[in-house]
């Protein structure tokens, strides 16, 4: 279960994704000023805290109060970050940041598209907490069984960790149906791994399968977009991506791509336990299936011939 004392540190990433991770936990208040301060944090960073607290129609108290919450220590604190921030960014970083809007050709979508998603990799893996990754690596690892819990586009993630994890011999399921996924959850036990993955924290038939995995002793983890979403109360481990979320780019577009590199660290590192087994399984998954792709050798396919 995260709490605030196990908050990534300020200064371990730019304060706007800390600032995004946060949003959905702090006071509405609190979240006025939040939304001043993503829509243009340059001009905050020359801005008075009367200024800011009068834009956000909130008190000087209320900014001071949002400054703590994420991590910083005053409102002097909040505009160094973000003029440090602003100062890393360039014109192009802001051009290419900023909303897909109808005005902008195929050309100007490509590149806005590729950079979303090229900071959505960079900045979850600059935030991604590695002792919290390798506890559940460690946890995996020597799971007897692993249960992922995920639906809408999280299920596709949930998917690829099963088909990745059950190639290299170990015992996966992915759970995108409510039913199946809390008659999963209620069997598991003491020594197997649940884990769920929610981009908003907040899908309830998700926070529920692991709360019911948890409950029957498995150790559970999340994977999510917002470190005090809902889902974080029911898990043992959570690790969260940086996906910002621009008009035309919804949760169901741009989460996957930090969701993936998360998992494709985590399975990384549980390979890296097994090696010699992921070594024989990826040979002999890959041995199993080539004489179906297009090119495959002759003696192959005479083999699958008399062998039918």
């Amino acid at each position: 279960m995260v709490t605030d004392d196990t908050l990534p540190e300020s200064g371990e990433a730019s304060p706007l994704i800390r600032i995004r991770s946060l949003l959905p936990g702090l006071a509405r208040a609190e979240q006025r000023v939040a939304n001043i301060v993503l829509a243009d944090p340059a001009s905050v960073a020359r801005r008075s805290i009367t200024e800011v607290a009068e834009a956000a129609g909130t008190s000087e108290t209320t900014v001071t109060r949002f400054c703590k919450a994420i991590g910083v220590g005053g409102y002097p604190d909040l505009r160094i970050a973000l003029a440090a921030d602003t100062a890393r960014t360039s014109s192009r970083d802001r051009d290419l940041g900023s909303d897909i809007g109808p005005e902008d050709d195929v050309r100007k979508i490509i590149e806005k598209v590729s950079y979303a998603d090229a900071k959505a990799v960079e900045e979850t893996a600059d935030q991604l907490d590695a002792e919290t990754l390798r506890s559940l690596v460690d946890a995996v690892a020597r799971a007897r069984r692993i249960d992922v819990y995920g639906v809408g586009a999280s299920a596709f993630v949930a998917l690829d960790l099963q088909q990745k994890l059950h190639r290299i011999g170990l015992t996966c399921f992915a759970w995108s149906d409510t039913h199946n996924a809390l008659t999963s959850a209620a069997v598991l036990r003491e020594g197997d791994v649940a884990i769920g993955i929610s981009h908003t924290g907040a899908t309830t038939e998700t926070v529920e399968a692991l709360q019911e995995a948890g409950k029957r002793g498995a150790t559970t983890a999340a994977l999510t977009n917002f470190a005090r979403s809902p889902i974080t109360e029911v898990a043992d481990h959570v690790l969260t991506t940086a996906v910002r979320e621009t008009t035309y780019r919804s949760g169901a577009m741009a989460s996957r791509i930090g969701q993936l590199t998360v998992i494709d660290c985590l399975f990384i590192g549980v390979a890296q336990r097994h090696l010699d087994q992921t070594k024989a399984a990826l040979e002999a998954t890959y041995e199993a299936v080539g004489a179906h792709r297009l090119g495959a050798r002759p003696d192959r396919r005479r083999q699958k011939e008399d062998g039918r």
